[in-house]
């Protein structure tokens, strides 16, 4: 009889004792109180969404090439949505337009897509180098940027055919 009870003991002991290897815990007694710590890693979400995938931009006119350009307002609009600061800049994936047809223009500059973030002028020049669109210092929830183009057409330059450049829109987290 007195082995089992020093058994019964040790197994006491255990229990209160506790041996901890990342097993449940219990306690016994009145009050009875158990400790759970939960933890998780947060990682950086940035998102970034494009209204489009394509933008088609106005064909010019005779007035467009007479003003030397034709607007496109609120061509699309970039939303980003991020648990910290972050940066959205823009630029062309190329130094040129890629012409199609008989008698494109063959090296119609990036720089005659323009960019604005304003609804209007002053427009900014795409090039290959990023270019600061917006910024926040801290996480946000969802923001909302309009992006409007401006096109170059130059008479003696632009000559008929089509004309397509990739605009490269980019989240970065400092």
């Amino acid at each position: 009889m007195r082995r089992i009870s020093r058994l019964s003991g040790l197994t006491l002991a255990l229990l209160l004792g506790g041996v901890t290897t990342g097993r449940a815990q219990g306690c016994l007694g009145n009050p009875c109180s158990v400790t759970n710590t939960a933890s998780v890693t947060v990682g950086t979400v940035l998102s970034l969404t494009l209204s489009s995938t394509a933008t088609a931009l106005t064909a010019p006119s005779q007035t467009s090439y007479d003003n030397g350009f034709q607007d496109d307002p609120a061509a699309l609009t970039a939303t980003v949505k991020a648990n910290r600061g972050w940066t959205l800049s823009v630029k062309s994936s190329a130094a040129s337009w890629t012409p199609s047809g008989a008698g494109a223009r063959v090296a119609k500059p990036a720089a005659d897509l323009q960019w604005s973030t304003s609804g209007g002028a002053p427009f900014t020049a795409l090039t290959t180098s990023n270019a600061g669109l917006g910024t926040s210092a801290s996480g946000t929830a969802s923001v909302v940027q309009t992006i409007s183009y401006r096109t170059l057409w130059d008479y003696t330059l632009d000559t008929p055919g089509t004309y397509s450049l990739d605009v490269v829109f980019t989240v970065t987290a400092p």
